[in-house]
This record gives C-alpha cells, structure tokens and sequence, in this order.
C-alpha cells in the first residue's frame, strides 16, 4: 500500500520560480563545501536538513510566506549537489596521486560528476514505486527526519530557532578559518612528538570546529570508532615501527612512517571492511534485486498527476545521452576503442546493481550510514581484475579502472540521496516528477563547479589535495588499488596483509559485540580512522562527547529530537568553515595571500589553546537542547 497522501482539492505552491533559483543556489554552496570537507574529513554530511531549514528561512525573510513543498524542493536540489561531490571527492583526486594529471582536467572532471550524477537519478525513477511507495519495510530514517523538520518549520517560532542555530554556527565556522587560514593567529594543529631510543610518541589533535560538528553529526559510538583507528596507527602503529634515529625532527619522524607505512596498514583494513559491509547486508541486497525484479515486471498501474514520475520517454533520451557521454569519458582517458567500450559496459552494469543496492541501505539505516566506499572499493577490485583479465596495465589499466570507479561512485552517491529526499517528498505530499526535475537541474549546475574547486584548493592549500591538510583518504586508497592492478610501483603488501588481518580480527569482535552487547565495533570506521592523519580523530571525538552529554539520561527513540538543535548549529559550523576556506582559495589564486602578524610561536600556541577551548564551549552552549 503507497504511503503518498491523496492529492489536495487546492494544491500548495511547489516548482515555483523562487524554488528553482534558490535550489540551484544552494546546490552550488552545499556541492562547493562538501569537496572541502570530504577532503578534509574522510567524509560528507548531508545537505537535506540545513537545506530545508535555510529555504525556510530566506522564503520567510524575502516573501512572508512558502509552502512546505517549496522548500521541499529546495533541500532536495540542494542535497543533490552534496551527493555529486561525495562521487567526485571520493575519486578523481586520485588521477592526481597517479600522476596522470598535473592539474584536475575541466571537462573530464564535469563530464563523469554530470554522467555519473544523471544515471544515479535515471536508474532510481524505475524503482521508486520498489523502493519508496510501496515498501513498507523500509524505514527511511533521515528522509522520515528531514519530513519532521519540513512539518516543524511551519510553525514560526521553530523558524527562527533553527535559524539562529544555523547562523551563528555559520558565522563561528566562517571566523574561524579567517583566523586560522588568512590572519595566521591560529595553529592547524596542536601536536607534540617524543623520540625514546628508536620509538616515536606522537599525540595531536586539528584545531577546527567544522571536524567537532562532524563528530557531533555522527556521534559518539562512529567517533570512538574513527579514535580507535587512529589510536591504532599513530599512537601504537608509530611506536612499533621504530626508526627514530633515521629523523631529526620526532614530529616530522612521526608522519613520515605514516605516510610510507602505517596508511598502508590502514589500506588493507578498508579493503577488507568495504567488503565486509556489503557481505553484512547481502540479505538485504538478495532482497533489493529480488524486490526490484518483481516491481519491474509487475502490471503498470495507472497512476494520478501527483504519483507520476519523469516520463519514460525523456528517461531513454537522456539515458542514451549519458551512454554516448561515457564513451566519450572513457576514450578521453585511455585514448583506446575497446578499452572504452569494455569500460562503458561495466560502468552500466555496474552502476544498475548498485543503484539497487544504494536505495536499499538508504532506506534501511540512511544516508549518512550508506557503504558508499566499500561499493566503490568492491568497484575498483571488479574493474581491476577484469581489465588484467583483458591485458589492460600501466597507466591505461589504472585511469580506466579509476574512471569505472568515480561513475560508480558518483551513481551509489547521487541514487542513495534521490532515493531519500522521495521518500521525504512522498511524506510531505510532494510529486515526484518535479522532485526529479530538481534533482537533474542540481546535479546538472554541480557538476560544473566541482573542477574548478578541486583546483582552487589543490593550488591554494599548503601540499595540496594529498597532503597533510586535505589528505582525501578514499582517493588516496582507490590510487593505491589501481597501481596495485597496473603493476605500478611496489605497493608494501606486507602492510596491506597484516591491515586486513586486523580488519578481520576487528570483524570477529563486532560480531561477538553484536550478540552480547548493544555497543558495536564497525569496522570501516576504523580502518578510516587508521588511514586518516591523527590530528582528526581527536576532535570528532570531541564532537561525539558533546553528542554523548546532549543524550544522556534520554530514550534512544528520541535523541533525533533532542539532537535536532545541535545538529543544525553542526552543519551552519561546516558550511561556515568550508565555504569560507574555498573562498580564501579563491583570493589566494588571485594573488591576495594570508597575512604575517609575525607571533611568535608561543604566543601562537597559547591563542590556539585558548581558541580550542573557546569552541569546545560554544558547542556545549549551542548544542545543549532547549527545555520543551
């Protein structure tokens, strides 16, 4: 039985003018910020929140008066280009960290963010009625949440809470970076390291409010999870390799055998839990496909205006259309026919099957939840070893089998999100046609800001995409499996080896923890963890405390509710903090570098410590929840 609500004798305001504008707007920012912080964190936070909450909010400055729908279909807009930048981050840096490219290549890069992101839309409209109207099975957490905060915002006065949550978390994240990334009064990092006889002690932690909102956003149990790996690799990996003798800076020492060795570690632990998470929910998957089949095949029903999808017809052409685009792809990197062709097939297959899979999880544990890497690694293997199967090596056998993987990616991203935000739409009585229609139009304008971003901070950010600020942890990973296929370099397999040893140890513990406790220990958190530099462990789990507090004492069912506050001043945090370190990108490349007030490095400490202090603060203050 569908749970779309009856079509209303006089329909609301929906794809209005100001709708498409405004969504395409924040299309652009929230795609713009999320490179920033996929790069940054390891990881992407959803846009459909903040999104509802910032249209509600400007529909109600400029206009006086919205619908629900309208700002429906702004936060599904919006959440689209989020998701492409997910695909986009998670890939295409690593033609970077191959050498393939010097620089990020404009039309490659909006090519695969734009053929990506429309097969991901075009293979879901098949399996919304599977997936969305007619599976009762499925709860759809953050789609049902994001309902909740559409149906709250009605009422004014929850407006102008959020909105305040929001903004002043904006303004905090945007302060911040002025101050750290342009006035040059605030560390990156606090850290200290200690040589004893051929050990290296090493502790730190990033100074960033946006990776406290992050750790906030995920909470404490995936936060202690990120700590655990980090701990692993830097605090006992670090020390057990030795070689202290060989630096003469213990810190520098310190990174050095993380880069050369311990990520390494980190590497083998991911493989094995990207395959791990899809082994975990095979049921799951057994049932997608199976549910999907029977859906497709099923008598077509004739359905009113309001229950319509895109038509078929529209479907096929632009199906075609992106066809024809990934050939055009695939030759633009392997300047080879057949390769092409090979890669072509297997980006189509590939990207059906997981479309399934990604609507199915989303649907069962949310977007935020979904194994996106372990589905873009198992991508990576399946095109790997089909490619050597084929005699296709060195840098042609590495590009496309990254090419294969960044559509994947960006098609398990883009269909899990538009799989979501109908499920929003369908609560809130929105139709499903101009929900697609914004969904197309957000990736559509996405698609051509990604390159020029990924540029900006590459050429803009002290060692660029891979160093020790924007470390890209999935690209640097999918680089790393693709030289391993090319037989490019000698990968330390010995490392990889022992990281999916312990990634099957860490398996066999999240299972005897499933059976005797509700704490869990997930695996693919932790191998990020042991992958990701150190220094952003420390406050995610600070985040994760101040989660923690804000839930104590209350029922798990209602700790989105108590959370909701904190949340929204979380992501006002991130979009602050990363659009504002696009922007100094940007003045950065037009020559308008940071400022030297020439401190002296104790006094840059002791303001650093004191600034950490102060935004540990403003969270406890921000995200404590209001009295009902």
């Amino acid at each position: 039985m569908s749970d779309l609500p009856e079509p209303s004798t006089a329909p609301l305001p929906e794809l209005t003018p100001r709708v498409i504008v405004l969504g395409l707007i924040l299309s652009v920012v929230m795609g713009a910020a999320n490179v920033y912080v996929g790069l940054k964190a390891g990881m992407t936070v959803s846009a459909s929140i903040p999104a509802a909450v910032m249209a509600m909010l400007l529909f109600r400055l400029l206009f006086k008066k919205s619908s629900i729908l309208e700002a429906n279909q702004v936060q599904t807009c919006a959440s689209a280009g989020e998701s492409l930048a997910a695909g986009i981050i998670f890939t295409m840096p690593a033609m970077i960290l191959i050498g393939h490219w010097q620089s990020f290549d404009f039309w490659t890069v909006t090519l695969v963010a734009l053929t990506g992101g429309l097969l991901g839309i075009l293979f879901m409209i098949p399996m919304r009625r599977v997936f969305v109207a007619d599976n009762e099975d499925l709860p759809f957490p953050e789609g049902v949440a994001c309902a909740a905060v559409l149906e709250a915002g009605e009422e004014g006065d929850h407006q102008r809470s959020a909105a305040t949550s929001l903004l002043i978390g904006g303004a905090l994240g945007a302060v911040f970076k002025i101050a750290a990334g342009f006035l040059g009064l605030v560390s990156d990092t606090l850290q200290v390291a200690r040589a004893t006889g051929e050990r290296i002690f090493y502790f730190g932690g990033d100074l960033s409010p946006m990776l406290v909102a992050v750790g906030f956003i995920v909470r404490l149990n995936v936060a202690v999870l990120i700590f655990i790996g980090g701990a692993i690799g830097w605090l006992i990996g670090i020390p057990l390799m030795g070689g202290a003798s060989q630096y003469d800076d213990p810190i520098s020492g310190a990174w050095s055998i993380w880069s050369s060795e311990i990520r390494y570690v980190g590497v083998g632990a991911m493989v094995v839990g990207g395959i791990g998470s899809l082994i975990a929910v095979r049921h799951g998957l057994l049932s997608a496909v199976t549910e999907l089949w029977h859906g497709l095949r099923g008598r077509r029903i004739a359905l009113d205006h309001g229950q319509r999808d895109i038509p078929s017809g529209l479907i096929l052409a632009l199906g075609l259309g992106c066809t024809a685009m990934l050939g055009a792809v695939n030759f633009r990197f392997t300047d080879d026919i057949g390769v092409s062709v090979l890669s072509t097939v297997v980006m189509l297959a590939m990207g059906f099957f997981f479309t399934a899979v990604a609507s199915y999880i989303v649907g069962l544990v949310g977007n935020s939840n979904s194994p996106v890497s372990g589905m873009t690694i198992t991508a990576v293997l399946a095109a790997g070893g089909l490619l050597w199967l084929f005699n296709y090596s060195g840098t042609q056998g590495m590009v496309a089998t990254l090419g294969i993987a960044a559509i994947v990616c960006c098609v398990a991203c883009t269909s899990g999100d538009v799989c979501n935000d109908l499920k929003t739409g369908s609560l809130v009585g929105a139709a499903p046609f101009r929900q697609q229609i914004m969904q197309i139009a957000g990736v559509f304008v996405a698609a051509f800001v990604m390159a020029p971003v990924l540029t900006l901070l590459h050429n803009n950010t002290p060692g660029g995409i891979g160093g020790q600020q924007l470390s890209a942890p999935q690209a640097s990973l999918f680089a790393s499996l693709a030289r391993g296929f090319a037989g490019e370099g000698e990968l330390p397999w010995s490392l990889i080896g022992l990281g999916a040893g312990i990634g099957v140890l860490i398996l066999g513990i999240d299972e005897v923890l499933k059976r005797n406790t509700k704490h869990r220990a997930h695996l693919m958190p932790i191998a990020v963890g042991m992958y990701l530099p150190f220094g952003l462990a420390t406050p995610i789990l600070i985040g994760g405390v101040i989660a923690w507090f804000c839930t104590k004492g209350t029922r798990r069912e209602t700790h989105d509710r108590v959370l909701h506050r904190g949340i929204l001043f979380s992501s006002g945090v991130i979009a602050g903090e990363a659009l504002t370190a696009v922007g100094l990108a940007g003045l950065a490349a037009l020559g308008i570098t940071a400022l030297d007030l020439g401190l002296s490095p104790l006094a840059k400490n002791l303001i650093s410590i004191t600034v950490a202090a102060g935004i540990i603060v403003a969270f406890a203050v921000m995200t404590k929840p209001k009295a009902s």
